[in-house]
């Protein structure tokens, strides 16, 4: 069977080509138009469409729209319930109507493609398709969380032999993702867009309101949860301009160690009703790695795996997968987040001819770069299938010197990013182990959080977070040998086996997709190398 998946409902547009089961292409919007998360979250967005995504994503398949035997779409507007609250007042009808109309809009922007192939499948199922049915792990128990789809927050329950059984589900407007979304926007950040800065913030702030958390988010004994409404004026007052002061971190705290205890308790729950030995997550909350962390040093899971594009754009992966399931085709597992686009040598060398700039060819750009690093300087490095997904895992990277602790300020200051943001480590998979404990490891898609041991803190202190944490991405020779060889010659130079390893791109912009984003980044921030594929750009 060949599967195009589609995200288009809310944000992060994203498409995705599954062909006998098989993950062939997976892409983001927003990394062809430029357009941080493809769009806002608004209901009269909801018409538009990953054209340019879906187009690559069927290019790289070799298939015509007209050879496609399914499109899964991952939202389904007969679900809408209108009575609830939680959704958008006076404008959900909109969304909803721009939904029904989804097969039209897609036959339009896919020229030959046949509309009534395009099937509706339930978001969060979505969501927990793209985890399960992703995972290289067979069985196991799932759980989706986020702001909202259709009428819910929330979904639980485990998939058996390629088949989902719901156990739970939680009716808006309970919901733990607009929980955090609405503290996201309070603080001063973009809802929907910068929650992951009230994670970091909360690592400067102590859990004081706690208590009170407590009274206004708990699980309840069917699996569910509640969250009543909240007066954040009570707490801390709206932050204007980017001032944040101490009530403001103690808030974010509060609220994410609430997230995290209500999220154990619904995974035990879970646990106790599936017996499964493996936990899969998606949806947004499945990005925030601090939790992921503690659901498994204090969780019952043998092993958590979470999606590495958790948030919306992946449930266009899992509407693909989940139709193929649902033809009785077995998925292979998800082997790397390498799914995007890439360009031959050759291409590349034509783009830097026609940009006219200055570049070697490197006989050793490992080493080359291994060099630069240990010299202090700060690498822009492109190689490879670019990454689905937000995190940035060793194809669009910026790298730096993790022992020069003047590095953090440095690279937030180059990416025009708050001060109060850590920055991760990338670390070769066998010395990880004597660096960073607690989390689990292997870790290679950046989605846990993990002590740094006391003895390497201050020897790479631009990695080490305020609270002596560091989200680390483990690397395997076996599945990166490039940036693994690259680390082992960075090890050789320095005694590290850790760079930094942070996202390709400055602050408002996506992630570097294309050698002309690479070239348009390098051009515009102070950046001393780019590595594009085998060529260093080096700065005048």
């Amino acid at each position: 069977m060949r599967i195009l998946g589609i995200n288009a409902i809310f944000h992060d547009p994203a498409a995705a080509v599954v062909v006998d089961g098989e993950i062939v292409a997976a892409a983001e919007e927003e990394r062809f138009t430029r357009r941080k998360h493809g769009k806002r979250p608004v209901p009269f967005s909801a018409w538009e469409l990953p054209e340019h995504a879906a187009a690559w994503c069927l290019r790289k398949a070799g298939l015509r729209p007209d050879q496609l035997d399914a499109v899964g779409y991952s939202y389904d507007p007969r679900l809408v319930d209108h009575s609830l609250d939680g959704l958008d007042p006076g404008s959900e009808a909109t969304r909803t109507d721009y939904a029904r109309r989804a097969p039209a809009f897609l036959a339009a922007a896919l020229p030959g493609l046949d509309p009534t192939i395009v099937r509706f499948v339930r978001h969060h199922l979505a969501h927990a398709a793209s985890a399960a049915l992703a995972a290289p792990c067979g069985d196991s128990a799932v759980l989706v969380a986020d702001g909202r789809g259709e009428s819910q927050s929330y979904l639980a329950g485990e998939y058996r032999d390629g088949k989902f059984v719901e156990l739970a589900a939680q009716r808006l407007p309970h919901s733990l993702g607009l929980l955090y979304e609405n503290l996201t926007e309070h603080l001063g950040f973009a809802r929907s867009s910068d929650e992951y800065k009230v994670m970091a913030l909360a690592s400067y702030g102590a859990p004081r309101f706690l208590d009170r958390f407590r009274e206004l988010v708990y699980s309840t004994d069917d699996g569910c949860f509640r969250t009543e409404p909240v007066d954040w004026e009570r707490f801390a007052p709206a932050a204007t301009g980017g001032e944040l002061g101490r009530d403001h971190a103690d808030l974010a705290a509060s609220v994410q160690r609430r997230l995290e205890d209500v999220l154990l308790e619904l995974t035990s729950w879970l646990h106790r009703q599936t017996g499964q030995r493996e936990l899969t997550l998606a949806g947004g909350i499945a990005l925030n790695c601090v939790a992921n962390t503690r659901l498994h040093a204090e969780g019952r899971y043998e092993r958590i795996w979470v999606q590495p594009a958790a948030g919306d754009a992946g449930t266009a992966l899992g509407a693909a997968l989940q139709l193929a399931a649902e033809f009785g085709e077995r998925a292979a597992p998800m082997r790397a987040a390498g799914l995007g686009r890439e360009w031959t040598d050759p291409e590349l060398e034509t783009v830097l001819r026609t940009a006219k700039v200055r570049y070697t060819r490197s006989d050793d750009v490992a080493a080359d770069v291994a060099q630069s690093l240990a010299e202090d300087e700060v690498v822009a490095w492109f190689q490879g299938r670019a990454e689905f997904g937000p995190r940035a895992l060793g194809h669009r990277s910026l790298l730096a010197h993790p022992g020069r602790a003047a590095n953090l300020e440095r690279l937030n200051d180059v990416k025009g990013r708050e001060q109060f943001r850590p920055l991760a480590p990338m670390v070769l998979a066998g010395r990880a182990p004597e660096i960073f404990g607690r989390g689990p490891l292997p870790s290679p898609y950046m989605l846990f959080v993990h002590d740094v041991a006391p003895d390497w803190r201050a020897r790479i202190p631009a990695v080490t977070h305020v609270d002596g944490t560091a989200r680390v991405q483990t690397v395997d020779s076996a599945d990166n040998p490039l940036v693994a060889r690259m680390l082992a010659e960075f090890d050789r130079r320095t005694g590290l086996p850790v760079v930094v390893n942070t996202s390709l791109n400055t602050a408002g912009r996506p992630m570097v997709d294309s050698p002309r984003d690479a070239l348009e980044c390098f051009g515009s921030a102070p950046i001393d190398l780019l590595a594009i594929g085998p060529f260093l750009v080096r700065r005048a």
